[in-house]
């Protein structure tokens, strides 16, 4: 990964352990974190907000360095069971390659447009995001080659060119990114994954079933409490 030695790094900061062991990378880097949530219509935008400011909190990261913004017209477009609340959110299929019902279309395009905008402003050259290659067979946005793309397109479209994603990582599996976060001494127990609840996590969609196969895999226990705890082989 090609990165500053310092200066201000932007990471997209959901809430969950992606984004989570994505600002300890950022952090270990010795960037000047940053930290972007996006509410894009989620049903459990609330208990993810929470999240984004425990974790803020613990990395220190200054109020005037944290923005929060809405593009919750997303609800309207719908064709997304978390944005769209006619629609059920599925149960978990870790075996299947299809797009599953939580896929927001084109959300990550959103999010990292306003956070390239967002970087232009306050001079970041590097935005951090949590995307992880596993997860693409689900989520194109996940993809190496779109990252790739984007940053052909902040190369050519903004007043500098200099600007770049990183996705540190984006080549792992889920019990690697939770290793990770343990070596780097991540606040895994501040973050939230379930796309479903905002109480304890519902432990059976997509989100829950990857988190759960990733820490049964990692031999380590999964510190958040779940309405139910299967075990995901």
């Amino acid at each position: 990964m090609s990165v500053l030695a310092r200066g201000k790094g932007i990471v997209l900061v959901s809430g969950g352990m992606d984004s989570c062991v994505t600002s300890a990378v950022a952090k270990k880097h010795g960037y000047d974190l940053c930290f972007l949530h996006v509410n894009y219509g989620q049903r459990t935008e609330n208990r993810e907000l929470q999240a984004f400011h425990n974790l803020a909190d613990h990395y220190m990261v200054p109020l005037e360095d944290r923005l929060v913004v809405s593009i919750a017209h997303l609800t309207q477009l719908g064709g997304s069971s978390l944005t769209d609340t006619s629609m059920e959110v599925t149960d978990a299929d870790l075996e299947s390659t299809d797009i599953p019902s939580s896929y927001v279309p084109f959300r990550n395009t959103h999010l990292l447009s306003i956070a390239v905008s967002w970087a232009e402003v306050i001079e970041a050259k590097r935005i951090f995001i949590g995307a992880v290659y596993e997860d693409s067979s689900g989520y194109p946005d996940c993809r190496p080659e779109y990252y790739a793309a984007f940053n052909e397109v902040i190369r050519v479209g903004t007043a500098a060119g200099d600007i770049k994603i990183e996705t540190p990582i984006v080549h792992l599996k889920k019990e690697q990114i939770i290793d990770l976060g343990i070596d780097l001494d991540a606040p895994l127990h501040l973050t939230w994954s379930c796309y479903k609840a905002e109480d304890e996590a519902c432990g059976v969609c997509d989100s829950c079933a990857l988190r759960l196969r990733g820490f049964l895999r990692a031999g380590i226990p999964d510190p958040i409490t779940y309405i139910v705890r299967p075990e995901y082989p």
